[in-house]
């Protein structure tokens, strides 16, 4: 993947439970990190007693994290209701010429910053609670 810029990076939620993805906020920096639990299925025999791992096995999970602000109220309500309530919800991480990753996630961490001569800004933490896919472009 060639240089991108990281502003391109959107951060998308279904408002309304029924697939209207819209941005959520004017987030300043974010991360979406995949990961794979291992299936240890090493036993005596293993060649060299190199570990030896079960293919396709183990859990997999996303978590997506930002900073930034929100870009309106409505927005900072979405994020908050979700996150007081509970919430799953289906979200969407476009990576521009790379890609789409939509799936459910929870608002696990949501946190307010700000000084006193500055703008109110928060920091979100999402974790995956289903399949994520990936569409490629």
């Amino acid at each position: 993947m060639a240089a991108q810029k990281g502003k391109d990076l959107l951060l998308k939620v279904d408002t309304d439970g029924l697939s209207s993805f819209s941005t959520v906020a004017g987030l300043r920096s974010r991360t979406l990190s995949f990961n794979a639990e291992t299936i240890d299925i090493t036993h005596q025999e293993s060649a060299g007693q190199w570990r030896e791992l079960l293919d396709g096995g183990g859990i997999r999970s996303a978590r997506l994290s930002g900073s930034g602000i929100f870009k309106d109220d409505a927005s900072d309500e979405t994020v908050r209701g979700l996150f007081f309530n509970g919430t799953v919800r289906a979200w969407q991480v476009v990576i521009p010429d790379f890609g789409t990753a939509t799936g459910l996630f929870q608002v696990t961490s949501l946190e307010f910053a700000g000084r006193h001569d500055g703008e109110l800004t928060f920091d979100l933490t999402l974790e995956s609670a289903g399949e994520v896919l990936f569409a490629p472009i």
